[in-house]
């Protein structure tokens, strides 16, 4: 049964990535730990490596930005080409200081991005995120969320979706693959 299930979810993976890639992503307005303005146009030229999470997340936020910064520094020179984001889905309590602390623990290279629950929408709308928070009213709230890296080319267009429970040495085979790829 469990592995009917596991097969069933890699099976779905596999088709959003082979169905919707055309379909995700866009144009997008936030801001840095700094407070300074970020759009994509930022990053134009350079590959892009993006998760949506938060700071207050118990395993997987942290777990997967220890393993994106692992997988990039095995990479080399080559990882040099790639830009991790982290783009905050809860600004209530991920301020750019909170951020800025939060990612400093993983690697300097690690651009953290938020804004208003106004400005995050249509960026979670076009990268098809989905966030729902656990018990609204508790100050130490959960939040379920989508969580998958988005590696996006020069050109702010999807190279493709890395699942974010790889190991460190298999995210950099699949970043390596998806910048020869392209």
């Amino acid at each position: 049964m469990v592995t009917l299930l596991l097969l069933g979810g890699a099976i779905g993976f596999r088709m959003l990535l082979s169905n919707h890639h055309e379909n995700i992503g866009g144009a997008y307005t936030l801001f840095d730990t700094q407070g300074q303005k970020v759009t994509q146009d930022n990053f134009r030229g350079r590959y892009t490596a993006l998760y949506f999470g938060y700071t207050h997340c118990i395993d997987v936020c942290p777990l997967t930005l220890d393993t994106i910064s692992a997988a990039l520094e095995r990479m080399g020179p080559e990882g040099q080409n790639i830009v991790p984001v982290f783009i905050s889905v809860d600004p209530q309590r991920d301020t750019p200081a909170v951020m800025q602390n939060y990612i400093a623990r993983f690697s300097p290279r690690i651009v953290g991005l938020s804004g208003s629950p106004e400005q995050l929408k249509p960026v979670l709308d076009a990268f098809h995120v989905t966030v729902r928070r656990h018990d609204a009213k508790a100050a130490d709230y959960l939040i379920d969320h989508t969580s998958i890296l988005y590696v996006m080319d020069g050109q702010n267009h999807l190279a493709g979706m890395i699942p974010i429970d790889d190991s460190a040495e298999q995210m950099a085979v699949d970043l390596a693959r998806i910048l020869h790829k392209n």
